[in-house]
């Protein structure tokens, strides 16, 4: 069957005179997978994906969070979250509580199950992050810190600084 040109194969890699910075698109590739390794090893033992890391993370930086906005932060669909968060309860890491002030939202709290697994989960991650600063300079760590933050939609950089310990401010106090 013949094959247009469109389907023929492309033996040439992508390279930097395409005008894409691959190496940084790499390293970021590169450093998620090494990143999110050593919590996926932990995850397995209790049959549990990176969906149910990002809730229990989310929900232990910010107990009390409701459904509505973890939707919001996770960018995930409603029956994506119910499936993870159903597991989540059901084995006893998070519960789910009636709004106070609004009794249809619900509010998600970790437990003590739930803590010790979400610091299980960072505890290793915190670690790689050292290991890559070490001997790094304050500054150093500052413009990763302002890369990072750069890297996130300016629309949705609010979600990072109304976690407890951010002001929507770096060290330097500089937005």
């Amino acid at each position: 069957m013949p094959h247009s040109a469109a389907d023929k194969p492309i033996r040439t890699a992508l390279t930097r005179e395409d005008g894409i910075d691959l190496t940084l698109i790499e390293l970021l590739f590169f450093a998620y997978r090494d990143f999110t390794s050593d919590p996926d090893q932990i995850l397995e033992r209790y049959g549990f994906g990176r969906a149910h890391h990002r809730v229990l993370y989310f929900v232990n930086r910010k107990p009390g969070l409701t459904v509505a906005e973890l939707l919001d932060v996770l960018k995930i669909t409603k029956q994506s979250l119910a499936r993870v968060l159903k597991q989540l309860i059901d084995t006893g890491h998070i519960v789910q509580v009636q709004g106070l002030r609004d009794r249809r939202q619900r509010e998600l709290y970790p437990t003590a199950k739930g803590r010790s697994l979400a610091l299980d989960l960072a505890r290793p991650q915190s670690s790689r992050i050292a290991a890559a600063l070490n001997g790094g300079s304050a500054q150093e760590r500052l413009a990763v810190e302002h890369f990072l933050r750069a890297m996130v939609n300016p629309e949705l950089r609010k979600q990072v600084d109304d976690l407890p310990g951010n002001n929507g401010e770096d060290r330097d106090g500089n937005r």
